[in-house]
């Protein structure tokens, strides 16, 4: 059994606002390995994705199917973010993908969107999932945090159309959602963590700064969400948890594992993939 990582009053704000931030969920030392080996990583570098935000910008991620047995499996496999989507999801939760954002300087916006407006198209039937986000960088306005619409789950899943390489959520929904929900920026240091629902619209702007801002996004779905069909993403595949003291033992310099994590590269993402905040993000 996973850890309770999450209070009754922490667990009751993320259901009633969509979101929840938690400071210094990881450490120093394990948020500074996470950099450096990201920074470093040739594979994570090989399977890179740039998109368009249709305002002249572009993003940067990497995104892969599979926890893996390496350092960023480690931190998507350990008991503190497996018991904590155990309690957003009230079930199981398996790992539906995981994803490096690398918004450097002058790095391109995403547009409004909610995950589920791209996971409805995989064949998951509810919008039983969620996103953990892992500040690896200082995030700030002025680098392009995440931004999300407070109670915003709340509205249903919206359509979403296509902008540039990337497909958001219907404009004149979101601005009535922003005339009528308040707007909330997640400003974090290295370390924080914000976990929001599957369909709370969020977006981030174009870093406006000379300092990159990195992110580590893991989404889980609910095992009883299982998709009906095969999609890019997994369908229910168990998750093995690891224990958190996984992450600053794991080995320096060990490589990735390509097939192992089953990217997602360019030619085998469409346009409309899950790319929260992908982004996000």
């Amino acid at each position: 059994m996973s850890e309770q990582v999450l209070t009754p009053q922490q667990l009751e704000a993320y259901q009633r606002d969509g979101y929840l931030i938690l400071r210094s969920l990881f450490t120093r030392d394990e948020i500074t390995k996470l950099r450096d080996t990201a920074r470093r990583d040739r594979d994570l570098d090989e399977h890179v994705i740039s998109r368009a935000d249709g305002e002249g910008g572009a993003s940067r991620l990497a995104l892969w199917n599979h926890p893996g047995d390496d350092l960023y499996g480690m931190f998507a496999r350990c008991e503190t973010m497996v018991g904590m989507a155990r309690q957003l999801l009230d079930d199981e939760p398996y790992h539906y993908h995981s994803k490096m954002m690398m918004k450097e300087p002058d790095g391109g916006a995403w547009q409004w969107h909610q995950d589920y407006g791209y996971w409805y198209q995989n064949g998951v039937l509810k919008p039983q999932l969620c996103s953990v986000m892992i500040a690896v960088d200082p995030a700030t306005r002025e680098n392009g945090c995440l931004q999300v619409i407070r109670t915003s789950h709340t509205i249903g899943r919206i359509d979403h159309r296509r902008s540039g390489d990337q497909t958001g959520a219907d404009p004149e929904r979101v601005q009535v959602a922003l005339e009528r929900m308040e707007l909330v920026y997640c400003e974090m240091e290295p370390g924080d963590v914000v976990a929001f629902h599957s369909n709370t619209l969020h977006r981030s702007d174009a870093n406006r700064s000379q300092k990159p801002r990195w992110s580590m996004i893991s989404c889980y779905n609910a095992r009883s969400n299982d998709p009906y069909e095969e999609s890019r993403h997994p369908r229910y595949t168990p998750l093995s948890a690891v224990p958190r003291a996984a992450i600053l033992e794991f080995p320096e310099g060990e490589p990735s594992g390509a097939a192992e994590k089953q990217w997602l590269d360019t030619a085998s993402t469409p346009t409309s993939a899950s790319l929260v905040d992908n982004r996000a993000e």
